[in-house]
């Protein structure tokens, strides 16, 4: 495998496998892991025997691993999906303008919080596995902080939206509409801000159900005071963004109570500290450096929602693309389960210096995330007449999504693989080369070409899904080629010299604190 460690050197300090591998345990521990890898390495056992004796373990760890990540975050998409879905019912303006809303503006700070809060996964697990478990409460408040101040400049975002949307050329009448909506959002940034770190927190030590429960119980909720604060009480856009906002101060304000009130966490929450102010600055750089490959994926469709903005139809276009957007951001929540299990799965692998099980994994979880996806992509295009009723009653904004289905089902099928791919990036340390394939496929050739297809060949919403799909099977076939290229015996290697080079900076770290 032809990538230079060094052009990672700086992105390796976030990855799991740089210190204790299992972030997340498995629940027969580091057993099962070399069992795994004595299987796979038995020559006196035919293929067929490997195969046979290998799978049922490594797709129970898959699922065991994938299945509460994909329930959390399913709930808290189907609660921001549930605004949009009411405030559509409202009219086609009010569907474009909570569309442009969630999937645009709010999709920006999304991916910036949520990029950076990836980063204190890693950081608190390290510190658990070394068992410098009042860490973790530092790191949490430490996140926080830097995430808190971030998103002060994002909310200027948000209160000069009406300016910005008409800046780059959205129609007066959908720009208005939709800074309304959106300024009911700001409150969402700091809830952000404050979710994402202690999600991770949770995580790190394996703890995801109660999570998922809050999720679970403030989803009802929310549902009902949007119905309230829509069709009761009148309040409009604003009112609907607003209980939004509401509903996630809700859970991060449940889900720190419960780890403060909770015995599970009396050694790796001890209270607030004043340790939280030191070291931000480099704290920050980890951070930032997290971010920067899921905010270039993540812009990558906020930008695409912006452009359909400036076609002849605007309002149309930008209803049946959001649709299309919001159904394939629900898919995705399968493929993110999957690609926080490979990633761990990976790690932990190379970690323990297994080559043929890291391998293995990767196989097992492509396929089972590409079959999934291949179910859910049959299914919609057996549904496309019928399935944008859930989203509007508007018959033309039915028809316009079912011309858009057929796209929609082949970005549901590269999104069952290329997650996972990116998965397993993450799990090897290769963000800075998967940041410049993105960069490459995304900004280079998706962009231009779905603009060029959309204006110069009048294609529409088609010509800029259409540009979409093509950055997308580029990075996926680039992600391809090098994921099953790879030696993992010189990746087991590296994630060696890493274990050692962090520890030596993880103790550094542990004495000037």
């Amino acid at each position: 495998m032809a990538i230079d460690s060094s052009s990672t050197q700086d992105a390796e300090l976030t990855q799991p496998i740089l210190s204790n591998p299992p972030v997340v345990l498995l629940p027969a521990g580091g057993a099962v892991s070399a069992e795994l890898e004595n299987i796979l390495s038995d020559t006196s056992l035919t293929s067929f025997r490997r195969l046979q004796k290998a799978m049922p373990m490594e797709l129970y760890s898959l699922f065991w691993l994938a299945a509460p990540v994909i329930g959390e975050y399913v709930l808290n998409n189907v609660t921001s999906m549930s605004t949009q879905i009411f405030c559509g019912h409202l009219g086609n303006l009010e569907l474009a303008a909570a569309s442009l809303g969630n999937n645009g503006v709010q999709l920006f700070a999304y991916g910036v919080m949520l990029g950076m809060g990836s980063a204190v996964e890693t950081l608190c697990g390290q510190a658990y596995g070394a068992h410098h478990y009042e860490m973790l409460g530092v790191y949490l408040q430490r996140s926080t902080i830097l995430l808190m101040a971030t998103a002060i400049p994002l909310m200027f975002l948000y209160i000069f939206s009406k300016s910005l949307l008409l800046l780059i050329g959205q129609s007066t009448e959908i720009a208005a509409a939709a800074s309304l909506f959106i300024y009911g959002l700001i409150p969402q940034i700091f809830a952000y801000a404050a979710n994402f770190p202690i999600q991770k927190f949770l995580q790190a030590q394996s703890i995801v159900n109660p999570s998922a429960y809050i999720a679970t119980i403030m989803l009802v909720v929310h549902v009902l005071l949007t119905w309230l604060a829509l069709y009761v009480w009148g309040w409009g856009l604003l009112g609907g963004s607003l209980v939004l906002s509401f509903s996630w101060w809700m859970i991060v304000l449940a889900q720190f109570v419960y780890i403060v009130k909770s015995d599970r966490f009396k050694e790796t929450w001890t209270g607030f500290s004043i340790q939280a102010f030191s070291g931000l600055w480099d704290f920050f750089k980890l951070l930032f450096s997290s971010a920067v490959m899921l905010c270039l994926e993540v812009w990558y469709f906020q930008i695409m929602v912006l452009i359909t903005g400036l076609l002849k139809n605007p309002e149309i276009a930008l209803d049946s693309l959001a649709v299309c957007a919001t159904i394939l951001g629900w898919v995705m929540m399968i493929s993110i389960g999957f690609n926080a299990a490979v990633s761990v799965r990976v790690s932990n692998e190379l970690g323990a210096g297994h080559p043929k099980s890291a391998a293995f994994a990767v196989v097992v979880v492509t396929l089972c995330s590409f079959v999934i996806c291949l179910i859910c992509a049959i299914v919609l295009l057996a549904l496309r007449h019928v399935v944008s009723y859930v989203f509007t009653d508007g018959e033309t904004v039915a028809n316009a999504v079912s011309e858009l289905t057929p796209l929609l089902a082949v970005s549901i099928l590269l999104n069952g693989i290329q997650p996972v791919l990116s998965g397993v990036a993450v799990g090897c340390g290769w963000q800075a080369f998967v940041a410049y394939v993105n960069i490459g496929c995304y900004y280079v050739v998706g962009v231009p070409l779905g603009s060029l297809l959309a204006f110069k060949f009048d294609l529409g919403a088609k010509g800029i899904w259409s540009g979409m799909i093509g950055g997308m099977t580029m990075q996926t076939v680039i992600l391809l080629w090098v994921t099953f290229r790879t030696d993992w015996n010189i990746e087991v290697e590296k994630a060696r010299n890493r274990v050692k080079q962090w520890n030596l900076k993880k103790e550094e770290h542990f004495i000037n604190n």
